[in-house]
């Protein structure tokens, strides 16, 4: 699973397609490519709260069906992701978190899901750490660690803030507004977890692990087992659970 700045690689003969056809390279014909595209603007907002009233009746009027096959990937999450999802022979799951995949392990990870908590169990994520997948961080900010995501579904304490919005979609011809529910990504999901949780986690899960990483072209990078890792983060996050009473 690839988190990746190519401003942080800097310059590649080639152009920046060459580091996700490298990094594909490096797994070989057995290994798989996995990356967090999500959506365009707009389509995970619809019923949040965030937008007035009356943009948010443009939107149920305007917004065309999400198509995962189709759709740009967020443009926040890096020029890498797009340039990897357009690349023949990569596929997406049908969710606006989405993830895409160039390999063999596609049909494993993108197996039928439930529309709602689509970072928690039974999700890309999940099966991705049941595979034992691993994580590049690629000159990537250490608090955009996507996985992380899925340790904050899985912790067990109470009080995490929960979301629900409405998503368009297609179905037998027919646009159909799909509710959808899952704990608060766009930000801690509870009081007690800092704002750069997840910065904090990686950090501390590579002290630990003594992983001092190396370098590709200009990024730092750092290789992280999933399983290891998720079992950190989902003690760390429970325990500031705990102190926070």
């Amino acid at each position: 699973m690839v988190h990746a700045s190519v401003r942080a690689v800097g310059p590649v003969a080639g152009g920046p397609d060459q580091i996700h056809l490298a990094l594909k390279d490096a797994v070989g014909d057995s290994g798989s490519i996995f990356m967090y595209a999500s959506c365009p603007a707009y389509y995970d907002e619809v019923g949040r709260g965030d937008h007035a009233p009356a943009f948010e009746a443009e939107l149920r009027e305007t917004l065309p069906a999400f198509d995962a096959a189709t759709a740009r990937s967020a443009r926040d999450n890096g020029a890498l992701v797009e340039l990897l999802r357009t690349w023949p022979g990569t596929v997406a799951n049908d969710h606006v978190v989405r993830f895409i995949c160039r390999g063999p392990h596609a049909d494993a990870l993108f197996a039928p899901q439930a529309w709602t908590y689509a970072y928690g169990a039974d999700t890309p994520l999940a099966r991705f750490a049941a595979l034992g997948g691993r994580i590049l961080l690629l000159g990537s900010d250490h608090d955009q660690v996507t996985f992380l995501h899925h340790a904050e579904h899985l912790v067990d304490v109470p009080g995490k803030r929960i979301v629900r919005y409405m998503v368009p979609r297609l179905v037998d011809g027919q646009r159909v507004w799909t509710p959808c529910e899952e704990f608060d990504t766009s930000e801690p999901a509870h009081s007690a977890w800092p704002e750069d949780v997840f910065r904090r986690i990686t950090d501390a899960y590579l002290a630990d692990t003594e992983n001092v990483g190396g370098r590709i072209g200009q990024a730092r990078c750092h290789v992280i087992d999933a399983p290891p890792f998720l079992a950190f983060a989902l003690d760390v996050l429970a325990s500031l659970v705990r102190k926070h009473g």
